[in-house]
């Protein structure tokens, strides 16, 4: 939000609501639908390709040694935990669905387009 602000020349101190801006701009989907949509698609990318390869040897392994003190940084598949949780499945179960490619698709672009129907009607009211 704050690089459409920054585009369109609004700062914070005009106190504009993101909503407004968001309307006047008519856009549909908020940027986090947009990475939430990518970040699946992603998902279902990796899924998919051979377990010898690099990412998806990066997306299911650990790395040793020491972490480093304080609050532990937000992994990749965190995230994408966050993701299914809001389609209402387990990463298992969209891993499994993910091998289907046309399943996946319809899922992630159903359920953006659900979203995005729900917080117009929240707007409205």
């Amino acid at each position: 939000m704050a690089a459409l602000r920054k585009i369109c020349g609004i700062t914070r101190r005009d106190r504009r609501r993101n909503v407004d801006i968001l309307k006047e701009l008519e856009m549909e989907k908020d940027i986090n639908e947009v990475l939430q949509t990518r970040r699946l698609t992603y998902f279902g990318h990796v899924t998919r390709m051979e377990k010898d390869r690099y990412p998806n040897i990066l997306m299911h392994g650990y790395t040793h040694g020491r972490r480093p003190r304080g609050r532990p940084r937000k992994s990749w598949l965190d995230n994408i935990t966050k993701d299914c949780e809001a389609l209402n499945l387990t990463i298992q179960q969209a891993s499994r669905l993910a091998n289907d490619r046309v399943k996946w698709r319809n899922t992630v672009r159903n359920k953006s387009s659900r979203s995005a129907r729900t917080s117009s009607l929240s707007q409205r009211l």
